[in-house]
């Protein structure tokens, strides 16, 4: 099993990639492959509405940027974790074109993501982070995803690089999702 991890946040090694590790520690102590990707930052435009992809129907968009290498680690994962930091009470620009791109190409192409695990991570400075939260969920329930849940909504504080690893109720929840998505992975793959 293999779960992909998608970092919407300009910077590589913020506070989104602290939480994105946190979750991805918990999957590694049961024995899941990991695999971090940097979507912030990276060329990936929002979808142009073409239809290409309904037309080709070749798992693919039209647009030729980094985006269709996200795409084809997406149908190649058993689980899915995006995070992002908040923009204007929002994910990133990148990201949601990543959630765009992804969700049109994969519906158009019979439904790629469909009972895959999904879940989002989102680091905020004050407020806004339960509409970003909201906007992965969204995405992962369109797509027919499966989304585990945590004790708490997936969010922690920080404004600093680092100052997420000082929210301690943060930090369990991304354990506890962690946790939570490593034994439904399990249990959808019959490995428990």
């Amino acid at each position: 099993m293999k779960v992909v991890a998608f970092n919407g946040s300009p910077r590589p090694d913020g506070n989104t990639s602290l939480l994105i590790r946190l979750v991805l520690g918990e999957l590694e102590k049961e024995g899941i492959e990991t695999e971090t990707l940097q979507v912030g930052g990276a060329e990936i435009r929002g979808c142009s509405a073409c239809m290409k992809c309904k037309e080709q129907q070749n798992r693919r968009c039209s647009i030729e940027d980094d985006g269709n290498s996200f795409l084809g680690k997406m149908w190649d994962a058993d689980g899915i974790l995006l995070g992002s930091p908040t923009y204007f009470s929002d994910v990133t620009a990148e990201m949601k074109a990543l959630i765009d791109r992804a969700g049109y190409v994969s519906r158009q192409n019979g439904h790629l993501l469909r009972r895959k695990v999904g879940a989002g991570v989102v680091a905020l400075r004050r407020g806004g982070g339960i509409h970003a939260f909201d906007t992965l969920n969204h995405f992962f329930l369109i797509s027919e995803m499966v989304v585990p849940g945590s004790s708490y909504w997936n969010l922690a504080f920080g404004q600093d690089k680092g100052d997420v690893e000082l929210d301690a109720e943060g930090q369990r929840t991304m354990q506890t999702l962690g946790r939570n998505m490593a034994w439904l992975l399990q249990r959808i793959h019959g490995a428990a």
